[in-house]
């Protein structure tokens, strides 16, 4: 299958409206890309003030698709997520009330910052793109994409996501501190004016389905399943680690390594693509053991699965 050059140029149009807002990150805008066309969802770590807002929004604007924001506290509720079914005083009859995940993109604004119980109503969303409330299963907008942002565990007020629900996330994404020059950029930007009313609408919904649909059209040899699997493998048997990368997070690689080769205009994947995406799929999906009395940070888990990609050879195609 042949890749659409329109489409991927209107991806990397998209990219530098993105771009607009959001200076200095190149490699997570188009990693954010990357695994909208995939047809995954995004979770974004860091600490506050270093534009993990500013990317969802300018994100949704870019791509053209309707968005809800919800910030996540202590109080919000399940069915401010789900929705819900409310008495008509007038007919005596239940009627449905949407929540905020019937939209193409939910921005789930500082979600660690809420309780397990609102947590959980997201789990049958971003697995079966639907909601089942009072036994009646509702479809979700397709695309549906959960775009969620977080603060660093150990924050005030935040709690840990369930291993169950950070497996659902395609690809987790730490923003980082600017560069000196790049935040003497944005500086001089704000100081002006917002900058996310100049980024412009280059696609639609539809436009991103077809991506997604090519992108599941990229061609993965049988060498390079089994390289994957090997990967897995090995994560689940080296001591460094308590709990390895499961089945789904294998399935995560290899959409994401079929996006990442899409988006270079190839109609295959090569082992390069999954390396250069392989500690952001699978960074959260792990859990580290206790090596000399600490348990490693997230740097340390990337640098356990450079070393495990390191050790596990990669086919030869």
């Amino acid at each position: 299958m042949d890749i659409d050059k329109k489409l991927i140029g209107m991806l990397k149009t998209a990219a530098d409206e993105i771009r607009k807002s959001v200076i200095g990150k190149d490699d997570i805008i188009i990693k954010i890309l990357m695994t909208a066309c995939a047809g995954g969802h995004i979770l974004l770590e860091d600490i506050p003030g270093v534009g993990k807002t500013t990317m969802a929004v300018a994100f949704s604007k870019a791509l053209g698709l309707s968005y809800n924001r919800m910030q996540f506290t202590s109080d919000v509720m399940p069915a401010d997520v789900t929705g819900f079914n409310m008495p008509n005083r007038q007919t005596g009859e239940f009627e449905w009330r949407e929540g905020a995940v019937f939209c193409n993109l939910f921005l789930a604004d500082e979600i660690n910052r809420t309780s397990s119980k609102t947590q959980s109503a997201l789990l049958e969303a971003m697995e079966e793109r639907a909601v089942t409330v009072d036994s009646v299963t509702r479809p979700l907008p397709d695309p549906f994409i959960v775009l969620a942002t977080q603060n660093p565990c150990g924050s005030a007020g935040t709690q840990n996501l369930p291993e169950s629900q950070l497996d659902r996330f395609m690809i987790r994404l730490t923003m980082g501190y600017p560069d000196p020059e790049d935040e003497a950029a944005i500086l001089k930007a704000k100081s002006q004016k917002s900058s996310l009313p100049q980024v412009r609408t280059v696609m639609t919904a539809e436009h991103l389905k077809l991506l997604r649909n090519a992108a599941d059209g990229v061609f993965v040899s049988d060498e390079i399943f089994d390289y994957i699997a090997r990967l897995s493998a090995a994560t689940r048997n080296d001591p460094r680690l308590e709990l390895g990368v499961s089945p789904r997070g294998s399935l995560a690689v290899t959409a994401m390594a079929r996006s990442a080769a899409m988006f270079s205009g190839r109609n295959y994947v090569i082992p390069k693509d999954i390396e250069n995406i392989y500690g952001d799929v699978c960074a959260h999906r792990v859990i580290p053991a206790r090596i000399k009395g600490k348990v490693p940070d997230d740097s340390g888990v990337r640098d356990i699965l450079e070393s495990i990609c390191g050790s596990v050879t990669a086919p030869t195609l």
